[in-house]
């Protein structure tokens, strides 16, 4: 009798514990598909970011094919990017892009596409600090500028057409600054066919950049230095016509000697940041001078000079 008891006592305990133990797994019940898109639409009106993707995203996965279906995807590329979650926000236009080709608003897809890769490629750095930007990784850039094409190649009618061809001439003309770095660079390390491609890519792709004088000067250097003074020549009198008070400044500069390093470049000629000078086919750096002549401050160049004539 004892036992019985005891054996009722216990499984009425685990009855009772085992329904605190599964309370919190029962399934939620159902919220009307309305109802969850009003409360995503007023979460996003109050700036409750992280409330409006839950909603969101509970409404895409409960009702898949239903009324606002469609309209909740595009919502939450925007939810998404207003979060600052860009890979997010790209992966979701680019799966409404996917499923709905033929959508009355996928020109809104392209467009939160662009803006997204367009934020990512303005750090929030660049927003307080003289940050260079044509120093830093195009990619998002890229991307960026692929995205508003599309939409003005495609949709040329769109409401976003207007604003993306304005952030498409700003993200050419920073793809174009990149262009010239990158050659400058390229002409330091002493690739100077790399930075004569690099100078051509601008001139023939992006002519309506400021970077094109730039660009015109990188090649005139480059030519120069690999010998080729025809084309340096004829290149200088394109940049000459076109920007005839164009200043350009070298990026050549030859390595530092082992006297230059032991004195500090005390005796040295170059410096670290040359003044701009006009482009001429002169104006790339000369070969170092030799030792003989910077012990002697220069004073018997000339003799030097002639000696080695004859």
């Amino acid at each position: 009798m004892l036992l019985t008891r005891f054996i009722a006592i216990l499984l009425l305990s685990f009855s009772i514990s085992a329904c605190s133990w599964f309370a919190d797994k029962l399934p939620a019940p159902d919220i009307p598909e309305q109802q969850l898109y009003e409360e995503a639409i007023l979460a996003m009106d109050l700036n409750d970011w992280e409330l409006a993707l839950e909603k969101l995203q509970l409404l895409e996965a409960r009702y898949p094919f239903g009324r606002y279906s469609e309209q909740a995807q595009l919502e939450l590329i925007y939810a998404y990017f207003s979060n600052y979650e860009p890979e997010a926000a790209r992966a979701a236009a680019d799966r409404f892009i996917r499923l709905h080709p033929n959508h009355e608003n996928i020109d809104y897809a392209y467009y939160l596409k662009g803006l997204t890769a367009f934020e990512q490629d303005r750090s929030w750095i660049s927003s307080y600090l003289p940050v260079d930007e044509s120093k830093r990784d195009p990619g998002a850039a890229l991307d960026s500028f692929e995205s508003f094409n599309q939409l003005v190649t495609r949709y040329p009618d769109s409401q976003f057409a207007p604003d993306a061809q304005k952030r498409m001439v700003y993200l050419k003309n920073r793809l174009a600054a990149y262009e010239v770095h990158v050659a400058r660079y390229y002409i330091k390390r002493g690739a100077y066919v790399a930075a004569v491609n690099r100078g051509r890519y601008v001139v023939e792709n992006m002519q309506e950049t400021p970077s094109l004088a730039d660009a015109l000067g990188v090649q005139v250097e480059a030519y120069t230095l690999l010998g080729r003074q025809q084309l340096a020549a004829d290149t200088l009198a394109v940049l000459q016509e076109n920007f005839p008070a164009y200043q350009y400044t070298p990026a050549y500069k030859a390595e530092k000697t082992l006297l230059d390093a032991a004195t500090f470049d005390l005796f040295s000629d170059s410096e670290d940041a040359p003044p701009p000078v006009a482009v001429t086919a002169q104006s790339v750096p000369k070969p170092d001078r030799s030792w003989f002549s910077k012990l002697t401050f220069g004073l018997f160049d000339d003799e030097e000079s002639e000696a080695k004539a004859e």
